[in-house]
């Protein structure tokens, strides 16, 4: 990677000193699920300060069709909804998690979270969420790709992720002690040094009121979100731009499997239209794929067909459109009753280009959709960064491998949200007594203002117009480093990078729209560098040269600023696990 990948600390230059002070306990970066649930947790030891970059409604969560996961077969009733989980259920959802991750999930972590999710949805319920239920109140449970039996909470059909955001976001604005401050950047996280070991103490944020701000606080905690910002064809929001992972890195951060990134399998494929979600539930209610001579497809390639794990599919996919020489391949939803009724969102975005799943094939394609990779943390969500933690999707933990199964993610931010925003209490010891977190540079027993200095030269280097990097950022991402890639091909994406990186991480910017470039910038080039290393084909990384997966590299590869080669880590699951 270019120099310039490492060299800047800091996005913008600064002198901390004369920039309006805030302090708190416990900063969230983030509105999805693991941000609220993180903000509810921590607001049970101190103050908390829950900053979005744009509104609870534009996260990923928001946008997620698909339900919540968990061992919970034979949920409760309206009035007592003790959701159970048998041993054996938890075993089997476990297995179908470790399956799914080619070898690469901490079975811990996976274990733990299972585990820990009847609990965190039985707080969610009695906090006012609304889940779909038969008419005898018990809830309904639908089955996605990758599991073997039906475990999948939904709510209002297809809006789980928006009701889930509804009830969390809810409940965060009436817990005492809690501040929203919404439509603010963060731009970096603060460290009292450039140096490893240098603990967090908190961001640098602007607001388009206020300005620039200090942020201090104890305990960070990163939950950005996604990175499907970086991909031409994503079912992302505009705001999944890796910031979290951008802002860690440079902060010193291990960041970690950024090769994997996850293609959902069916976005609406309509010319001029956006990439809409075709939820992975619709297939679990029986829709089929069908190439251009309206055959199906998925039967030949896989046993559970369409409802094999994402990875499968969407490579499948990809085949067959090059096959048939054509953009898309059809999801044939005709034969799934009350389709209307079980998914009034689809059937909306349907309906907005003229299509009624009823009568008419749906033209699907995959998309970028799930960030697998991100920044190194393990159950509580501490990271490699004392006083940084990190949940959700922008947090890499090991649950979810080398593949995501369906429906994990909403479970991951609940479960690992709650022990991030509970595991940060260690924050506020006084460093040497008990609970306090071990670190050369000592936990400070309240957040106080230091005379951090940023100081960025002006650049006297040409300019390149930030949409038209964006632009090629993406077509480039997509062309090379999507569905299938290939060695060489990866090579001269990096090249690529390393030009945009001359002429736009040396600049100085004012505003979101550049600092997002940057950050894109720079997580794009860590995941192509992983995938670069990562000679092999596992999960979502497929290598065109290198078609099979290697005993080599089944280990989490991490990466710091300023080293050449990633450390690698096995896997906690054993050896052949998700075999």
């Amino acid at each position: 990677m270019n120099p310039l990948f490492d060299q800047r600390r800091y996005l913008i230059p600064f002198r901390g000193t004369l920039l309006p002070q805030v302090f708190t306990d416990t900063l969230v970066i983030g509105g999805g699920v693991a941000g609220l649930r993180a903000a509810i947790a921590a607001a049970q030891h101190g103050e908390v300060i829950l900053l979005t970059k744009a509104d609870l409604e534009t996260s990923n969560t928001a946008w997620a069709q698909g339900g919540v996961a968990a061992p919970v077969g034979g949920a409760g009733d309206a009035a007592a909804p003790d959701l159970p989980s048998a041993e054996s259920e938890i075993a089997a959802h476990v297995a179908d998690t470790l399956r799914a991750g080619a070898g690469l999930c901490d079975a811990d972590v996976v274990n733990a979270v299972v585990r820990a999710g009847p609990e965190r949805l039985r707080e969610a319920l009695a906090w006012g969420l609304r889940v779909d239920r038969a008419a005898d109140g018990r809830i309904l449970l639908g089955r996605e790709g990758g599991h073997g039996v039906p475990r999948i909470l939904h709510a209002l059909g297809d809006e789980t992720g928006r009701e889930l955001v509804r009830c969390l976001g809810q409940k965060v604005r009436a817990t005492p002690g809690v501040r929203v401050f919404d439509r603010c950047f963060a731009l970096d996280l603060l460290t009292p040094a450039d140096a490893p070991g240098a603990p967090c103490m908190g961001a640098i944020t602007h607001h388009p009121r206020y300005g620039l701000q200090m942020i201090w606080a104890r305990a960070t905690i990163l939950a950005t979100g996604g990175a499907g910002m970086l991909w031409r064809e994503t079912s992302n929001p505009r705001v999944a731009t890796a910031d979290g992972v951008a802002m860690a890195y440079r902060a010193g951060a291990r960041v970690a499997d950024m090769a994997f990134m996850q293609f959902h399998p069916t976005t609406l494929y309509v010319a001029g239209a956006a990439r809409s979600l075709i939820s992975e539930a619709v297939r679990g209610e029986g829709a089929h794929l069908l190439d251009h001579s309206a055959r199906r497809f998925m039967p030949d390639i896989h046993p559970m067909a369409e409802l094999a794990p994402r990875d499968i599919v969407a490579g499948a996919i990809m085949r067959q459109i090059a096959r048939d020489g054509s953009t898309h391949v059809f999801l044939d939803a005709r034969r799934v009753e009350r389709f209307a009724e079980r998914f009034p969102s689809i059937t909306a975005a349907l309906a907005d280009v003229g299509l009624d799943a009823s009568r008419d094939l749906i033209p699907v394609h995959p998309a970028a959709h799930y960030m697998i990779g991100g920044v190194c943390a393990d159950a509580a969500g501490r990271t490699s960064v004392p006083g940084l933690y990190a949940a959700g999707e922008t947090s890499c933990s090991g649950l979810h491998g080398a593949n995501r199964l369906a429906s994990n993610s909403l479970l991951e931010g609940l479960v690992l949200g709650e022990a991030a925003g509970r595991a940060c209490r260690e924050m506020r010891a006084a460093p040497g007594s008990p609970g306090s977190t071990s670190n050369p540079w000592g936990v400070a027993p309240a957040p106080a203002p230091m005379q951090i200095i940023s100081d960025i030269p002006l650049s006297d280097a040409g300019e390149l117009d930030l949409t038209d990097v964006r632009a090629s950022l993406r077509s480039v991402m997509w062309r090379n480093m999507g569905v299938e890639r290939a060695g060489a091909k990866l090579q001269d994406v990096a090249v690529m990078f390393d030009f945009w990186a001359r002429y736009t991480l040396d600049k100085i910017f004012d505003d979101p729209h550049g600092w997002e470039t940057q950050n894109m910038l720079l997580a794009g080039a860590l995941a192509v560098r992983s995938a670069i290393w990562r000679r092999e084909s596992r999960g979502c990384h497929l290598r065109a040269d290198c078609p099979a997966p290697s005993p080599e590299f089944q280990v989490h590869d991490a990466w710091r600023r300023h080293a050449d080669a990633p450390e690698t880590i096995a896997p906690a699951s054993p050896a052949g696990a998700a075999a």
